[in-house]
């Protein structure tokens, strides 16, 4: 029986001719990133150290990344003092893909990662946030942990005890319709696997809208494999991931992409042609209560957000400037945009997607996850309504549990924002 791509690539760190599913390996990791948990990790790190007499050093510094993006810039004296112990223990292991609070080279972590060209196909990459499965659009098995597992990883090179996932193959075909991308492809399949229809398995995507579909577009999916559940989405390496490695991210060598054998096994095939896919809304309070934008058009929106890990990039961007272009934010809605890296946001300023998106009354702000998890600007109002490009809305998650957020795609964030309400963009 041939192998799965990631049971190619588990095999491959394992040191293994093979794997297959439910086989527990320790592969060695190619790549270990933190956020600001890091302080979670570094006190761990401390403890694997305990009465071994031995001066805590990391396993290999070239192979962690540390990126500050949850709350940025410190937003409490208690932020600032564990920021402040993170760059002391950088600074002490040599820690190089370190990413401070700076307007040159900041960013969410899901986005300096592919930017940066830090992910190649065929690694491993494992984060302590969930939305690590991100790097999977890049062909690399990529999946989050906890931080004690990261504590093992930075002290050993390996991940811990990894039970190889069950795949699950997703056939993607057909033309998008206009107004309708990524977005509501990811959220129509969650949908319709639920949010526990994954649960420990890979989702592997294929067929020919995966093969046109830009990094861009397969980073929006990858990164809410998770929400349904999945230990981590991929999309075999291909064409375009070696295209946005070399053009992109300044990747000269080094770019080996996996694909799965003929004969690999997959527990479920689910086929899914866009060519007739509505735009789609996630409805309070679960990313898989999905449902048609005909469903819920006119709802009054409070706070519409445009950016964060899934869909803040620069064709993000370039798609709601066009449709706010010479027109203004509806009175009593507020929007706010955040590119997902300084990069992103810079290039979005050469181009005027900046000036638009501010002149139409939306609030632009530095890199950073702080709206979308409702820790650090953004959070909403007792009872209020947000529609969000973002990648969750359980109860409290813009940081008030009275609060409803509803999930969709940039462009139909865009639109909504013009009427106040949920609007659909193929109409407005």
């Amino acid at each position: 029986m041939g192998m799965t791509v990631v049971e190619k690539i588990l095999a491959r760190a394992a040191g293994q001719a093979s794997v297959k599913a439910g086989d527990v390996v320790e592969p060695r990791v190619d790549l270990a990133m933190s956020h600001e948990n890091a302080a979670l990790v570094i006190n761990q790190f401390k403890v694997v150290y305990q009465g071994t007499g031995l001066e805590p050093k990391v396993w290999d510094p070239s192979k962690i990344a540390i990126i500050f993006d949850h709350r940025v810039p410190a937003e409490s004296p208690k932020t600032a003092t564990n920021q402040k112990m993170i760059r002391e223990f950088v600074a002490a292991n040599g820690i190089t893909k370190f990413h401070d609070v700076r307007g040159d080279v900041g960013g969410i972590c899901h986005q300096i990662l592919p930017e940066y060209g830090y992910v190649r196909p065929g690694c491993v990459v494992v984060g302590t946030d969930s939305h690590t499965t991100s790097h999977g659009a890049l062909g690399a098995f990529s999946f989050g942990v906890g931080a004690t597992e990261m504590a093992s990883a930075w002290a050993l090179g390996i991940a811990v005890n990894i039970e190889v996932p069950a795949t699950i193959k997703v056939v993607v075909k057909g033309e998008f319709p206009p107004f309708v991308g990524p977005k509501d492809f990811i959220l129509h399949l969650i949908g319709r696997l639920t949010a526990q229809g994954a649960n420990f398995k890979v989702l592997e995507f294929h067929g020919e809208t995966i093969r046109k579909m830009s990094t861009s577009g397969r980073l929006a999916i990858c990164n809410m494999s998770v929400e349904a559940g999945a230990t981590s989405g991929i999309v075999p390496g291909d064409e375009e991931t070696v295209r946005y490695l070399r053009e992109e991210a300044g990747v000269a060598d080094g770019i080996s992409c996996v694909s799965p054998d003929a004969d690999a096994n997959y527990v479920r095939t689910v086929e899914i042609d866009v060519s007739t896919l509505d735009p789609q809304i996630a409805c309070p309070h679960m990313v898989d209560n999905v449902k048609p934008i005909d469903q819920v058009l006119g709802t009054k929106v409070h706070q519409i957000v445009i950016g964060s890990c899934t869909n803040g990039r620069l064709d993000d961007l370039a798609d709601a400037a066009a449709i706010l272009r010479g027109k203004k934010v509806a009175q009593g809605t507020r929007m706010l945009v955040f590119p997902a890296s300084s990069k992103i946001f810079g290039q979005a300023l050469d181009k005027g997607y900046i000036h638009d998106l501010m002149k139409a009354g939306a609030v632009v702000m530095n890199s950073g996850c702080g709206p979308c998890l409702g820790v650090h600007e953004g959070a909403l109002g007792d009872g209020e309504t947000a529609l969000s490009t973002t990648n969750r809305n359980f109860k409290g998650r813009m940081g008030n549990p009275t609060g409803f957020v509803y999930l969709c795609s940039p462009v139909v964030a865009a639109a909504s924002a013009i009427t106040g309400v949920i609007t659909d963009p193929r109409r407005s």
